[in-house]
């Protein structure tokens, strides 16, 4: 049912300074950045081996990320579970007994999600999520290319060149 941990959500004041740390200090890759606002988060997920971390800025401080935010400071918000198909997770977990936060997958950055109630899972808020299909995990054969990561004297010059390339 569960293949991998996809990712770490981290709950961060500031999404540009956090991301410069865990990019420009730690070296992780961005994947992709988005602002959610049916969440009310800007988001970036970077990549971290085969696994990711997400950071979360409340947009404003009525969101769940933003009380959380309030209430906790930065920090750990959730653990998400990489899951061929949520909605069939979903529906094996609510026959088990589990607790749901979401009773059918919604669109996030990490593809289509759902999350599950920590008092089912020993306090941890869970996510599980089906990335879309170009960018899941999952066995596609005897060979498999997750991620390439190269090194760069002008990483913005690589970008901009390869923005030129695939637009």
């Amino acid at each position: 049912m569960l293949t991998r941990v996809h990712h770490a959500g981290i709950v961060v004041r500031s999404l540009a300074e956090a991301s410069r740390f865990y990019r420009d200090t730690l070296g992780l890759p961005l994947v992709k950045e988005a602002e959610i606002r049916d969440q009310g988060v800007r988001a970036a997920l970077l990549a971290a081996g085969a696994s990711e971390v997400e950071l979360l800025e409340p947009l404003h401080d009525a969101t769940g990320i933003g009380r959380f935010l309030t209430r906790r400071g930065e920090g750990l918000h959730h653990v998400c579970f990489d899951s061929p198909d949520v909605a069939a997770a979903l529906t094996d977990l609510r026959g088990r007994g589990v607790e749901l936060i979401d009773a059918a997958p919604r669109a996030g950055l990490a593809g289509r999600i759902a999350f599950l109630h920590p008092r089912a899972c020993a306090g941890i808020l869970v996510e599980l999520a089906t990335p879309p299909a170009a960018e899941h995990h999952g066995p596609a054969g005897p060979y498999r290319l997750a991620r390439v990561v190269a090194g760069a004297r002008d990483p913005r010059g690589v970008s901009r060149c390869s923005q030129r390339s695939s637009g």
